[in-house]
């Protein structure tokens, strides 16, 4: 039934699927940790009621993520080794040890320390749980760090040899973790997120204000939510201008793709705004462009040339209608943040910043863009990292498993149903939790559901004194 299509296309979908949806969830819980560790920091340091509230009502949604994006994670993992084997195979030696350091220091950081965050907060000092709360929230940072130095050595490998065995090897790890483009990735990456967990903190704030505008957790939400997006949105701006002309220095062709150049322009290249894109006939449609905008912003000069798509060999090329548009969609999405964050400082200026509805009707509909944003930017790297796994060293169609389209399409079509069943219960779960406003003496996810005993000594106030020894029969 699946003759018809192509194991490798089937294999690149699946990883395509597991890896957006996973995305989404450290995307959304690396920001979420560290706004409670904030939280949590305003509570003792300024002993206002409305900052505990905010942690208990947020600490029971970041539970529910970071479980969620722990479970998603795992089946990547096994995906290297499924469909993905010559890949695992040949730059295992250098990607192997990085996702190592992620689960021994990261993984183990959080761990460690989530089950007082989530369950301490009463049986523990508060300091000890605040303690606990910046080690889950520096841990999810040193998680994001590792992952993307892996992810930044396939774009732009550096530090590696090649054995007999025609494998990538170490040869200097301080330049294969500090490789040219990781810098710039982890910064726009972690912003990324911060401002994810802004626009969805800033939506549900929204929401309760639309329905009571008087709410003092809904109001203290919003207020710190429109704050964040108002300084991180430029700083976002200014770091993915910076992270573009690192691409253009180490990923030419990906640049190429996201700008539209099929053509080489001596002297000044175009802005493209809009367009179609056509692979085979390596031109824009219809496009709207602005002259010479593109070598303006690329290269500080209207008349610097620029090279196109024409001096790549063709089969290098990238698919660029699909990193055209994505790029589009995640400047246009970056630029509408910046204008929700300068709307809200002026409605804060003006005293109208909660209860000017349009504000917050507008925060509400961006609410979900951190993630289509994130997911468009992944698209974006990912797709214009094509044709290879290790640019310009290992192509894609080498990289993955010997395996028949059959058994690669039976697996996706597994993955799709379980996916939708289970996260999409879960994320409705954490939806009807937003759904419910912030109030005074809010509980945490530990409230009447003390965490099962799975191993130790029993405590003796528990046990029941008919099962002990010498009982009366």
């Amino acid at each position: 039934m699946f003759d018809q299509f192509d194991a490798l296309l089937l294999a690149r979908f699946q990883f395509a699927f597991t890896v957006s949806f996973h995305f989404i969830f450290p995307s959304f819980s690396i920001g979420l940790a560290s706004y409670l560790a904030v939280l949590e920091g305003l509570w003792l340091w300024t002993g206002r009621e409305v900052y505990l509230n905010l942690f208990k009502y947020w600490l029971k949604i970041f539970a529910l993520a970071f479980a969620m994006g722990v479970v998603s994670g795992i089946v990547m993992s096994y995906q290297f080794g499924t469909n993905w084997s010559v890949f695992s195979d040949k730059a295992g030696p250098v990607i192997g040890p990085l996702m190592a350091y992620e689960v021994m220091t990261a993984f183990f950081l959080e761990a460690g320390f989530l089950g007082i965050m989530l369950f301490g907060m009463g049986r523990v000092g508060r300091k000890l749980h605040f303690a606990a709360t910046l080690a889950v929230a520096v841990g999810t940072f040193i998680s994001a760090f590792w992952i993307l130095s892996a992810n930044s050595w396939m774009q732009t490998p550096v530090g590696y040899g090649i054995n007999e065995a025609g494998q990538f090897v170490p040869e200097d790890w301080w330049a294969i973790i500090f490789n040219p483009s990781f810098p710039y990735r982890l910064v726009h990456t972690v912003m990324a997120a911060y401002l994810t967990t802004a626009l969805v903190v800033g939506g549900v704030g929204a929401w309760h204000l639309l329905r009571e505008r008087t709410n003092k957790g809904a109001q203290v939400m919003f207020s710190m939510a429109m704050g964040m997006v108002a300084v991180v949105a430029p700083l976002q701006i200014f770091a993915g201008d910076m992270h573009g002309l690192n691409t253009l220095e180490h990923q030419p062709a990906k640049v190429m793709a996201m700008e539209g150049h099929f053509e080489s322009h001596p002297e000044g290249a175009p802005l493209i705004l809009f367009g179609i894109p056509d692979q085979e006939a390596g031109t824009v449609r219809n496009a709207i462009a602005i002259p010479k905008a593109s070598s303006l912003i690329l290269k500080h000069d209207l008349n610097a040339p620029m090279d196109g798509l024409d001096t790549v060999d063709r089969a290098n090329w990238p698919y660029v209608p699909v990193v055209f548009w994505s790029f589009r969609i995640m400047v246009g999405l970056g630029f509408a943040m910046l204008a929700l964050g300068l709307l809200s400082l002026w409605a804060g200026f003006r005293g109208r910043l909660y209860d000017w509805r349009p504000l917050h009707w507008l925060a509400l509909a961006m609410g979900p863009a951190g993630f289509v944003a994130v997911i468009a930017g992944w698209v974006t790297t990912e797709v214009g990292r094509q044709p290879f796994t290790v640019y310009g060293l290992l192509r894609t169609a080498q990289s993955a498993s010997p395996l028949e389209a059959p058994a690669v399409a039976a697996s996706l079509l597994t993955f799709i149903v379980v996916y939708f069943i289970v996260f999409g219960a879960g994320t409705g779960y954490i939806l009807k939790l937003m759904g419910k406003a912030p109030h005074p003496g809010e509980t945490g996810p530990e409230a009447g559901r003390e965490p099962i005993r799975t191993a130790g000594i029993t405590p003796a106030p528990s046990v029941d004194p008919a099962r002990t020894i010498g009982a009366k029969a």
